[in-house]
């Protein structure tokens, strides 16, 4: 027993991790693969049956883990961003979700034939519109303007407060069982949103209070608040049965909304354990499909399915987004971007066990719907959400910007040039002088901090391919670059090389702490801001049959440092010291060009390093 206990286990999180992996390989939503995963190794090939492996731990399991998810969830929410979406969001978020639910609970009563009680409960589910979806699309898509940020909050915010409702709703369902009269179930109802908010905002100041007076070392942050989460959700379902789950969501939205303390490390560990809890659910949540409930979906299932897609939430866009500031095209874009995913995978099968628990006819056909929704609507929207954003004109299928950290003049003069061949550059700069002067020059430039971590809300980053860190400050460089890796990939994050360290050679710089070295070992900040300050200057040169880069090579005698290649289908290629790129006819080079000796100035950058 010991034994099939433990292959059980690994089975489950080999298939898992395994499935996340190919995901990433391949491009394709993770929830596709992890579904299928659970859906050959449950119903189809018997490998594993949760069942029979957890036994009476799987409700307790399962319910942690929701409870850790949605207070992943909370911990999204922030009111300052909130507040800065603008009201666009609100109406998304609020109107738009009402909406769903409504409309959804009408068709699942009418088209699914499920009593009102159930159709209810399924409507304020299929609120949340899953963002471990939403964002790594949002990712790849890279839409332009502000469309990218309403669509990342809408998806973020739609989590726990769909979460929120669907908990409110099934706390409802609980308290109206045969015989209860209305007065005990408003009381319950009303209970367990007070013990709900009551323990979800002392949980928060809890944590909020050992973090603020540093009661707690740094390696202890995430097991506490780990630790503390699990008391709340534990003791709320004590006082009142099932308002844990409300408590956790609220916990981390106070979490989330404080300015005093640091969360960093929590929500680093809690990306960990999102992608480990996610892989165990999907898995195990599609494995305990049984034939019989796969047999309860027909065609009126598929029926639903397609109204959700391609009338509800159209209805749902169109209607909280009359008489906003978004054109035709970003409201299509929307109306094709509302996957499902775990939270509404985890909460439907925690409340469809305790409901057929309790002898609520038809319960069990909610898990089956479910999947089959969240399957339907990933596969739908994974595949559909970028070709319809590049046919709207809305994002670019490779991304060719530059976003520069630092906006010094000679990195003015770089993003002038690439703007002139019709790429898109944005700046960003703490020195307020520099982003005041580049503005002036017509570039758009933020002043902000390149390593905040509210950078990529703050900035929209739509047909932006890729990280240029040119500030004098190698370390700002090489934290920039990290901080984007995951955004832009490590292949597209680029630094200045820095200032020669003879107490440190390069071999000793491990290379996932720093980004591909940009032009060339030579080109630190120092030697291309003397070179500019005598006068070199950007030139743009067409290469041709009879004016080859050997041609240009002879003609500059090595007075000039390659920067980009603009090929001839209007890709931007940039020359970094790790790769050897042979310009053809057709290709632009874009160099800087200069008539004085490279060596000596190399000499005079090194000596005025030398001098600071």
């Amino acid at each position: 027993m010991h034994q099939h206990v433990l292959e059980g286990l690994t089975l489950i999180l080999v298939a898992g991790i395994l499935a996340q992996w190919i995901a990433w390989r391949t491009h394709l939503p993770s929830i596709l693969l992890l579904l299928a995963v659970g859906l050959m190794a449950g119903p189809a090939l018997k490998l594993i049956q949760p069942d029979e492996l957890f036994g009476t731990l799987l409700f307790p399991i399962v319910s942690l883990s929701v409870a850790i998810i949605l207070f992943e969830g909370g911990l999204s929410l922030r009111y300052r961003d909130f507040k800065e979406s603008g009201w666009t969001v609100s109406r998304l978020v609020l109107g738009g979700g009402l909406t769903t639910a409504v409309l959804s609970a009408f068709a699942a009563r009418y088209v699914l034939h499920l009593s009102w009680e159930l159709s209810a409960l399924l409507g304020s589910v299929l609120v949340v519109t899953g963002p471990t979806v939403i964002i790594p699309l949002l990712h790849h898509i890279r839409p332009a303007g502000r469309i990218g940020t309403i669509a990342r909050w809408e998806g973020i915010m739609n989590d726990p407060i769909g979460a929120i409702l669907a908990v409110l709703v099934f706390e409802f369902l609980l308290a109206a069982h045969p015989g209860t009269s209305n007065w005990f179930m408003l009381k319950s109802f009303f209970l367990a949103i007070g013990v709900g908010v009551l323990l979800g905002l002392a949980g928060g100041l809890v944590l909020y209070l050992l973090l603020r007076r540093y009661w707690l070392p740094d390696w202890l942050h995430s097991p506490m608040t780990l630790m503390l989460v699990l008391v709340v959700f534990a003791l709320s379902n004590r006082l009142q049965p099932e308002s844990g789950l409300l408590s956790t969501t609220l916990m981390g939205m106070v979490l989330a909304n404080q300015r005093r303390v640091s969360i960093k490390t929590i929500i680093q560990f809690k990306e960990n354990l999102q992608v480990l809890l996610i892989s165990f659910l999907f898995v195990v949540l599609a494995a305990r499909l049984q034939p019989h409930q796969l047999n309860l979906l027909s065609f009126s299932s598929l029926a639903f399915l397609g109204l959700l897609i391609f009338l509800i939430r159209p209805l749902a866009v169109w209607l909280s987004t009359i008489g906003s500031e978004l054109n035709r095209a970003e409201r299509l874009f929307l109306c094709f971007l509302a996957p499902r995913g775990i939270v509404a995978a985890a909460v439907i099968s925690v409340f469809s066990l305790e409901l057929t628990r309790r002898g609520l006819a038809d319960a069990e056909r909610l898990v089956p719907l479910v999947f089959l929704v969240i399957l339907g609507t990933v596969a739908f929207y994974g595949l559909s959400a970028a070709p319809i954003a590049y046919r709207l004109g809305l994002a670019q299928p490779s991304p060719q910007g530059v976003l520069f950290a630092g906006a010094d003049p000679w990195v003015r003069q770089l993003a002038l040039t690439l703007q002139t061949h019709g790429f898109r550059t944005v700046l960003v700069d703490s020195n307020l002088n520099h982003v005041f002067q580049a503005r002036l020059q017509g570039l758009e430039t933020h002043h902000e901090n390149i390593l905040s971590e509210f950078i990529f809300d703050e900035i929209n980053l739509g047909g932006i391919g890729r990280l240029l860190a040119v500030t004098p400050n190698d370390e700002v460089n090489a934290l920039a670059c990290l901080h984007f890796q995951d955004f832009f990939g490590r292949q597209e994050v680029y630094q200045l090389p820095p200032e020669p360290d003879p107490t440190l050679s390069e071999d000793e710089v491990p290379i996932d702490l720093r980004g591909r070295v940009l032009f060339g070992k030579d080109a630190t900040w120092n030697r291309l801001n003397l070179l500019f300050s005598r006068g070199a200057e950007i030139k743009a040169t067409p290469l041709t049959e009879t004016y080859t880069f050997q041609t240009y090579q002879t003609a500059h005698a090595g007075h000039f440092l390659l920067l980009f290649i603009v090929t001839g289908e209007g890709k931007l290629l940039v020359q970094a010291e790790d790769m050897s790129i042979e310009p053809g006819p057709g290709d632009t080079l874009i160099a800087l060009v200069w008539e004085e000796d490279q060596k000596a100035t190399r000499e005079t950058a090194h000596k005025n390093h030398s001098k600071t």
